[in-house]
């Protein structure tokens, strides 16, 4: 075979649902795990399914006994042990009458992570994407915008809303019925009393919209009120406004 052609072999993706341990550190202190299988995989990248959100950007560690004929490196380790950057989430279709699955799809980046993920989980990258080997990564910036020209209009309007704090099982360990200050189609601010620091991701649901959707909190403030709120961003849905 030429090398074109064991090229294009390599970009393949291939159907073996190898089952797969996946670790996400939310925040410093907290992370979970999960084991899934796969769907698809090359030796630069794979998708599965998770029963708990993640973001796009965030680097996941999977572990897979994956066929050495994939691997770029630890051809001679029983399992494969590698970073992985998430390049795509949405909610999965084919999912039971009351489960609710994401699939996920990642690039691998290599045997360890940046300097930068050790300082801080919750940091999000880019991906420099070459065909034919592992990824690379970068620092993402978020887009500025202005006070007066946000990039997503928000509504100083109050939604009722209950949101959810999970556990590292995903069991739902804190529950807060609040309302929000502003809301967009991409995030809101929301009053709380919960102890959130800012990577960790939450559920939230609204019965006046009929809507659960998965945040990811940004950041906290106090306004004059002296009154925390969280600002979050949407992960795996747009509010619908």
């Amino acid at each position: 075979m030429n090398e074109e052609g064991k090229n294009q072999r390599a970009r393949e993706r291939l159907g073996l649902q190898l089952p797969v341990r996946v670790r996400c550190r939310e925040t410093v202190d907290f992370e979970w795990t999960e084991i899934t299988r796969l769907i698809d995989v090359t030796p630069f990248g794979a998708g599965f399914t998770l029963k708990r959100p993640v973001e796009k950007g965030r680097l996941l560690h999977m572990t897979i006994p994956m066929p050495r004929q994939l691997r770029v490196f630890d051809h001679v380790e029983d399992q494969y042990r590698v970073w992985a950057l998430v390049r795509r989430i949405c909610q999965a279709r084919k999912a039971r009458p009351g489960e609710l699955l994401f699939e996920i799809g990642v690039a691998f980046i290599g045997k360890r992570p940046p300097r930068s993920y050790e300082e801080d989980p919750a940091r999000r990258y880019e991906c420099a994407t070459r065909p034919d080997s592992l990824s690379v990564v970068e620092d993402w910036t978020p887009p500025v915008a202005s006070v007066d020209k946000r990039v997503h209009t928000r509504h100083n309007i109050p939604v009722d809303m209950t949101v959810e704090i999970l556990d590292d099982q995903g069991n739902v360990i804190e529950r807060e019925q609040t309302v929000t200050e502003n809301i967009s189609s991409r995030g809101a601010a929301i009053y709380t009393t919960l102890d959130l620091p800012p990577g960790r991701f939450v559920r939230i649901t609204s019965e006046q919209y009929n809507l659960t959707v998965h945040a990811a909190i940004r950041g906290r403030s106090k306004g004059a009120s002296g009154i925390t709120r969280i600002h979050v961003e949407f992960i795996d849905r747009e509010w619908p406004l």
